[in-house]
């Protein structure tokens, strides 16, 4: 048996392994039967390992302190593909950003300033820099574990995070719109023609409206999975948008070799529906209904780099968003509804000397310590 150091924690609406670097063997082409190990994979019930049979409870978070200037830690986010001998690296996790400022807090890794720390972190998979502003206990001088900040698809309340990714626009292909149109128009094979916007703010994303596909953009979850022509349709519309950005030469490529990047969804127009806790979501309380498809099954919640693409895009007069969002009083706040509740995000889009800026999308999340101590893996 071999061990290794963990903290597992939720980061917003996902959950996974945080690992200090100096923890793990220097070669990195170590570091990928590790954590399939770690996880339970490429068993997709994942029973021999801490992986949740789901993308979101599948994170990989590697953390170390900085050398560059006004960068306090650096990470990586690994996403274990379930069922699969894989591990994508390709993309940052926004949840999971949200627990890495509170772990590097709780682990001393920076100087500690109260009432609230700011933790300035660089994102590795994308190269962008975030800023978790992170609230101190008096007491314990250390994290504030408790507060009452609640955010959908987390039961209970938790100390408030606030998460500011920093100029996220072109993370992977240099550009906020990566093929220069706020709409294109898809051809997908077997399909037709689609509007999409594609975006990439943190991560790269593909958005089509819900009717165009058939569907309501009321569904939760296990009706979408379970709609197999539904599921192919998003996975070509998936595809298409990777091999429009370089990410994959054909279809076949972007499922085996992309699955994580991009991400696909599709929105419409504020609805109400009951989500999956059983709770009803009402219309009014949201600008726009989504549904993202995350390493092809429908996301429990939503994303929260999908949620940054999405606000984004609300912004952008002619977008497959801006076509369904509701008129907001509320200018510069975009609702968005999931199957888990209402996510509230706070795009900076801007217009400069003729172009589009992006300095900033801001986030409300939480996250918590759920374990601490060593994790055993067989070889």
């Amino acid at each position: 048996m071999r061990k290794f150091k963990t903290v597992f924690m939720r980061g917003g609406t996902s959950k996974g392994c945080m690992f200090h670097k100096e923890d793990l063997p220097e070669n990195r082409e170590e570091w990928d039967q590790i954590f399939l190990q770690v996880m339970g994979s490429p068993d997709p019930k994942q029973i021999d390992g801490l992986g949740g049979t789901v993308s979101s409870n599948n994170k990989i978070v590697i953390v170390w302190k900085s050398d560059e200037k006004d960068v306090d830690v650096e990470y990586l986010v690994g996403q274990v593909i379930v069922g699969k001998e894989q591990i994508d690296y390709k993309s940052n996790c926004g949840n999971m950003t949200a627990a890495v400022g509170p772990f590097a807090v709780e682990e001393g890794m920076l100087p500690i300033t109260e009432p609230v720390t700011t933790v300035r972190m660089k994102n590795q998979n994308t190269d962008k820099y975030i800023n978790v502003t992170v609230p101190i206990d008096p007491e314990t001088k250390t994290f504030a574990q408790t507060g009452d900040c609640a955010i959908a698809g987390v039961d209970g309340t938790a100390a408030e995070l606030n998460v500011n990714f920093l100029n996220p626009a072109g993370a992977k292909t240099g550009k906020l719109l990566p093929t220069g149109n706020v709409s294109e128009q898809l051809i997908i094979p077997g399909f037709g023609p689609i509007e999409a916007s594609i975006l990439d703010v943190s991560n790269p994303m593909v958005l089509v409206k819900a009717e165009d596909i058939g569907m309501t953009g009321m569904e939760l979850p296990e009706e979408i999975n379970q709609n197999k022509e539904i599921s192919d349709l998003l996975e070509k519309i998936r595809g298409t948008a990777a091999c429009l950005m370089g990410f994959a030469k054909d279809l076949e490529d972007a499922s085996l070799n992309s699955p994580a990047v991009p991400k696909v969804g599709f929105v419409t127009a504020p609805k109400s529906y009951t989500d999956i806790a059983g709770q009803q979501v009402s219309e009014s309380d949201m600008d726009v209904c989504a549904r993202v498809i995350s390493v092809f099954k429908c996301h429990k919640a939503c994303p929260l780099t999908s949620a940054s693409a999405i606000s984004v895009s609300a912004a952008m007069e002619g977008s497959v968003v801006q076509k369904v969002l509701r008129d907001n009083s509320k200018k510069g706040i975009v609702r968005i509804g999931h199957p888990s509740g209402i996510m509230t995000m706070v795009p900076d889009l801007r217009e400069e000397n003729g172009s589009l800026a992006l300095p900033g999308v801001g986030v409300q999340r939480t996250a918590r310590r759920i374990m601490d101590g060593t994790v055993y893996i067989r070889k």
